[in-house]
């Protein structure tokens, strides 16, 4: 079994930071992408930004210029610099990992628990 845990959630004002961790344990072989989901209310789950086990990252267009992603492998740790927060940043922060779990078939997607982030004065 693999568990990821989060943790950085909280409230903060417009144009202020807050940085978000979320490190697995268990069975773990390797970790192939690390990524981090957001789901607002009212709205369809979305990927936010993506990082490769070599480095290579991807955000959505909303977020880009804004948010960092990194990882640290020794750690199995992925973690989201968020900066220049906006309302509409607002939602539930997932993370993500594809893991080759000891005793798996290729990969398997495991989920975070989910942490609140709202952005508000």
């Amino acid at each position: 079994q693999v568990q990821l845990a989060e943790s950085g959630g909280g409230l903060v004002q417009p144009g202020g930071s807050l940085r978000l961790s979320c490190a697995a344990s268990g069975s773990i072989a390797s970790i192939y992408n690390m990524g981090w989901h957001r789901q607002a209310p009212g709205k369809q789950r979305e990927l936010v930004a993506v990082i490769t086990r070599g480095g290579m990252t991807n955000y959505a267009g909303s977020v880009k210029g804004s948010f960092t992603i990194s990882r640290d492998n020794a750690k199995n740790m992925v973690s989201l610099e968020m900066n220049s927060l906006k309302p509409e940043d607002t939602a539930v922060y997932y993370c993500q990992m594809l893991v080759g779990a000891t005793g798996s078939y290729g990969s398997i997607a495991y989920w975070g628990q989910g942490t609140q982030v709202t952005v508000s004065s």
